[in-house]
């Protein structure tokens, strides 16, 4: 037996903040939300796709932030991320270097932790 990819990551929210949700993860990200299946849509969340990206959010009634746990999504251009982040009111944060990649961090509306990377060319 082999893994052979992740189907998608999943986020915890709190209820009721879909909205919030649409504003960071399409506004932002540029992801598509697309449509829970009926049995699933009832419990709240949304799930966003791109080409090669899913982000599943679902309602958590116990929710806390992952602030250290985090997806880390490759991006073309992280700076022009940042700077729309920014000025959209989400919080940014730099890490340490790693070689090979410009990334930061950014904060979604719920406070959970997006690492964004980008590819640099030597």
């Amino acid at each position: 037996m082999t893994l052979l990819a992740i189907d998608h990551v999943q986020l915890a929210m709190p209820a009721g903040r879909e909205p919030d949700a649409r504003a960071f993860y399409a506004g932002i990200l540029g992801l598509t939300e697309v449509a829970k299946p009926d049995d699933l849509a009832r419990r709240g969340g949304c799930w966003f796709e791109g080409a090669t990206v899913k982000v599943h959010l679902g309602v958590d009634p116990d929710f806390h932030a992952a602030a250290k746990a985090h997806p880390a999504f490759l991006v073309d251009d992280v700076k022009r991320l940042e700077a729309a982040a920014t000025k959209a009111g989400y919080r940014t944060a730099t890490d340490v270097p790693l070689e090979g990649y410009e990334r930061i961090h950014v904060y979604d509306p719920f406070g959970n932790r997006i690492e964004l990377m980008q590819k640099v060319t030597s």
